[in-house]
């Protein structure tokens, strides 16, 4: 876990045993499949590696000044299910109406800046529950890309390592990215220094 103004990573190469992942899933599908401990993931793509500040592609995974650190997943679990993502979970019907909740473990979802404080490695998630009118989400998404969008009081903001989600009506669960289910429940818990990644 990191510490306010305490480095959090090091230098150096994905190491022989090291897998290359090219997103966010590539990467919770490495967690999924690893049998005993997770390997190092070098990734190459996706919210993760934005928000880790990766400029680096699949060929400098190798080089001696990536970057390396182990950083928190979480675990999205729903009906008889349990998925490790290492970005985010989104639950929504649209964008555009109705309630969405994002737990975020990244700070990114594409080019939004969606949870500016959200840093993989500090223990918590960041979970943003909206419910907000459709001209605050034009006003809201406008501002997305640079992560000027919070504080606003539509937007109800939590920090957590557990979390718990009963829905009054059913919506579409997206985990790093991918849409998986229509669920009207589903929790999150966090897995702190659970991902060697390399960047």
């Amino acid at each position: 876990m990191i510490e306010r103004f305490a480095d959090w990573g090091e230098n150096g190469p994905l190491p022989d045993n090291g897998v290359v992942a090219t997103s966010d899933r590539a990467a919770a599908l490495v967690i999924a499949n690893a049998v005993d401990e997770v390997p190092p993931v070098g990734l190459i793509a996706g919210d993760l590696r934005r928000t880790l500040g990766g400029r680096r592609g699949r060929g400098q995974m190798r080089h001696p000044d990536a970057a390396r650190a182990v950083v928190d997943y979480g675990l999205v679990r729903f009906e008889d299910t349990e998925l490790p993502f290492v970005a985010h979970v989104v639950a929504r019907r649209s964008l555009t109406r109705g309630r969405v909740i994002a737990v975020m473990n990244a700070a990114f979802v594409g080019k939004w800046n969606v949870a500016p404080r959200s840093h993989p490695s500090d223990g918590v998630f960041e979970v943003l529950d909206v419910t907000m009118s459709f001209s605050d989400r034009v006003k809201a998404r406008r501002r997305l890309p640079a992560g000027t969008h919070i504080p606003h009081p539509a937007i109800h903001q939590q920090r957590g390592a557990t979390f718990e989600f009963q829905l009054d009506k059913p919506l579409d669960l997206w985990v790093d990215g991918k849409n998986v289910a229509r669920v009207d429940n589903f929790s999150v818990v966090l897995v702190p220094d659970g991902l060697p990644i390399v960047v």
